[in-house]
C-alpha cells in the first residue's frame, strides 16, 4: 500500500533550485507537479531532468481546446510518460472521451472548478453560485467519459467521493497546513492536509507551504506524519 499522498508543486523559474528540491523531497513525496511556469521556462529538457530523478511527474497543463487539438496534445504528452496530466472538464464530452482514448499509461485528471474561484465568480462565469452543484455535474461526466480522476477543491471532496464511489482518483489542491499564512496566497477554498485526506482525497497538491519553508524536507515529513 502506497502511503505517500503529497504532490509537490514545482512553481519555479530556477532549474537548479527546482532540482535541489526534487532531490531533497523525492523519497517523501508521491510526485512532483510541473505546471506552466516551469514547463514554459525549461520545456522538455527541464521535464526530463526531473524525470531522471526517478520521480513521478504530474504534468499539469490543463488542456482545453477542440477535441482533435486536445487529442494531439495528449498523444504528445503520452510520449513523456507523466504519471498524471490534466484537461479542463468544461471542454465537453467529446474532448474528455478522446483524451482518455489517447492517454497511453498516463492517467487523465479532469479539472473541475479552479480553487481560486469562489461562488461570486462561478455565478458570473458559470451562471451558478452553487460550486458543489457544478463540481458534482463535472464528476458525474468525468466518470461517464472514463477519465481516471478529478481535480477539485477540498470543500468538494466529500460530495465527489459519494458520486464516484472510489472509481475516480481525487487530487486536491488548495491544501494549507494549520496556521499557514501567505499574503500572496490566491487560493479561496482551502483545507488542512489531514482534513482533506479524512474527507476522501487520494492525493494532495502542495507548493509554497513546503518549497518556500525554511526546511522543506522537515515540513514535508511533518505533514506526512500528520497523515499517518
Amino acid at each position: 500500500m502506497n502511503l505517500k499522498k503529497i504532490i509537490i508543486a514545482l512553481d519555479s523559474d530556477n532549474i537548479n533550485d527546482t532540482l535541489a528540491i526534487v532531490k531533497s523531497l523525492k523519497n517523501e513525496a508521491f510526485a512532483f507537479k510541473i505546471g506552466y511556469e516551469f514547463f514554459l521556462n525549461f520545456g522538455i529538457s527541464g521535464y526530463k531532468a526531473i524525470k531522471k530523478e526517478n520521480a513521478n511527474i504530474f504534468l499539469d497543463l490543463k488542456l482545453h481546446d477542440i477535441p482533435n487539438t486536445v487529442a494531439s496534445g495528449i498523444k504528445a504528452i503520452a510520449k513523456l510518460d507523466p504519471y498524471f496530466t490534466t484537461i479542463h472538464l468544461s471542454g465537453g464530452d467529446e474532448m474528455q472521451k478522446i483524451s482518455s482514448y489517447f492517454k497511453s499509461n498516463t492517467k487523465i485528471l479532469g479539472v473541475s472548478i479552479l480553487t481560486s474561484l469562489d461562488s461570486k465568480q462561478t455565478k458570473k462565469y458559470y451562471n451558478n453560485n452553487n460550486v458543489e452543484e457544478i463540481v458534482s455535474n463535472f464528476a458525474k461526466n468525468a466518470l461517464i467519459n472514463k477519465l481516471d480522476g478529478i481535480v477539485c477543491s477540498p470543500q468538494e471532496i466529500t460530495i465527489v467521493k459519494k458520486i464516484t464511489q472510489n472509481k475516480l482518483i481525487i487530487v486536491t489542491p488548495g491544501i494549507r497546513p494549520v496556521n499557514y499564512q501567505d499574503s500572496k496566497d490566491d487560493q479561496k477554498r482551502v483545507m488542512s492536509p489531514k482534513d482533506a485526506i479524512n474527507a476522501g482525497a487520494n492525493y494532495l497538491v502542495m507548493g509554497r507551504p513546503i518549497t518556500k519553508s525554511t526546511n522543506p524536507l522537515k515540513s514535508l515529513q511533518s505533514i506526512n506524519s500528520s497523515l499517518e
